[in-house]
């Protein structure tokens, strides 16, 4: 009734066969997860310094951007230009900051990068603190 399949299956099992595309280990795995979060807390740096340049995030900013770059492998970030600033508030800034900050803290603990869980703790201390006063006057 049917005719008899005369071409080769497109489908394949993985029993017995290598695959042909590369598998990262873990630790690049995570290379590449720390290099988003600490690029993503450089891009809301970069806003907050649009927003309110100071001398304190231009060098938080200097330290992300070589954290990133040594991750990725030699290649440096995308930075925000100047004068891109959203209409997002600073305070809600701080927060966002804070969080991915502390996502970075958690990724560079698991594998044992001292300099970026340094960095990361540092800038989570540093929103934190940015939020204190606000975060009590509005409670």
């Amino acid at each position: 009734m049917y005719e008899p399949i005369r071409t080769k299956s497109v489908h394949s099992t993985m029993a017995g066969t290598t695959s042909d595309f590369p598998h990262r280990s873990r630790e690049e795995e995570l290379d590449i997860q720390l290099a988003g979060h600490l690029a993503a807390l450089l891009a809301v740096t970069d806003e907050l310094r649009s927003a309110a340049p100071s001398e304190d995030l231009d060098t938080a900013a200097d330290r992300l951007t070589t954290q990133v770059t040594r991750l990725r492998g030699g290649h440096p970030p995308v930075r925000a230009v100047a004068g891109d600033a959203g209409r997002t508030k600073p305070a809600a800034l701080h927060r966002r900051a804070h969080a991915l900050a502390g996502r970075a803290l958690v990724v560079a603990a698991s594998r044992a990068d001292t300099a970026a869980a340094i960095l990361s703790a540092e800038q989570m201390d540093v929103h934190a603190a940015a939020l204190e006063p606000r975060e009590l006057a509005s409670h």
